[in-house]
């Protein structure tokens, strides 16, 4: 059995929550310099420049990427052998989100309850999933997510009839019907299977996949490809204002499901595709 104690487990919670929000990931940073030299549209090119351009000016002097700073969805990866010492590890990961989002300046977007909106003051609490693995590490994934790309995400309950063509159909329609509202170009995370839940958690959870990496599954891999060029043949592009690049990436994650259910989920991500992770 391994100790880890809670208050470093706040510390570094504290310390994702301001490098995630300030330092965009050098994939993201390759798959944007990519679409900005292959964008046909001189409009789209240069929105795709000037991401780049913040990205550069955040990165360099530790400074937001976005003013909406997101909600701090937290997966943890918490090992067998790992006993949390000192205080609760809920508890330790609010504390780490409360003090980063203080310390790094970041707007708390957070309210008390969704229909009164009290604002909590400190962007707590965050929406944590905790898995129990093998081992004695615990590994701590923060992901800001804004308000923005989240509220254009969508599940659906198909019937297992409608099949590959209805998923596909779904996960356009999606992406159609959000325009440039989730800031493209964005991230589609697709969840496929499971129940109402987990396909939710999954669509969530494929966001923090390396952008452009291709699902282990050839089947699925080549529905990553297909869906992303429809995706990109919208002509939705950089902003909403037209251009190829709609998106960076299509990554799908799946779950066996009940014989009666095919549940389908959509969580976009903005240009702005935030995620940090340690292993303590």
């Amino acid at each position: 059995m391994r100790n880890i104690d809670a208050g470093e487990i706040a510390r570094a919670v504290k310390d994702l929550s301001m490098n995630a929000n300030y330092h965009l990931g050098e994939d993201v940073v390759a798959a944007l310099k990519k679409s900005a030299e292959n964008e046909e549209s001189p409009l789209g090119k240069e929105i795709l420049i000037q991401i780049l351009e913040n990205a550069k000016i955040a990165d360099s002097q530790n400074m937001p990427l976005c003013q909406d700073t997101g909600l701090a969805a937290i997966f943890v990866e918490l090992g067998q052998d790992v006993h949390v010492q000192g205080g609760g590890l809920e508890e330790a990961v609010q504390e780490g989100i409360r003090q980063g989002y203080a310390e790094g300046y970041l707007r708390k977007s957070m309210v008390e309850d969704p229909l009164r909106r009290k604002n909590t003051g400190d962007n707590t609490p965050g929406v944590i999933s905790v898995r129990v693995v093998p081992g004695d590490k615990l590994k701590i994934t923060l992901l800001p997510k804004g308000g923005g790309s989240e509220n254009m995400s969508a599940i659906r309950m198909l019937k297992p009839s409608d099949g590959e063509k209805g998923v596909k159909d779904f996960i356009l329609e999606t992406v159609r019907n959000a325009g440039g509202n989730p800031c493209p170009p964005i991230i589609v995370g697709v969840g496929i299977g499971g129940s109402f839940d987990k396909c939710a958690f999954l669509a969530k959870k494929a966001l923090l996949r390396r952008v452009g990496s291709a699902h282990s599954d050839s089947y699925y891999a080549e529905m990553e490809r297909e869906l992303l060029k429809r995706v990109n043949d919208t002509g939705i592009g950089p902003q909403g204002l037209g251009g190829r690049t709609t998106a960076l990436a299509v990554h799908i994650e799946t779950h066996p499901c009940h014989i009666a259910s095919l549940p389908v989920a959509v969580n976009t991500q903005c240009h702005s595709a935030r995620h940090k992770e340690i292993v303590l």
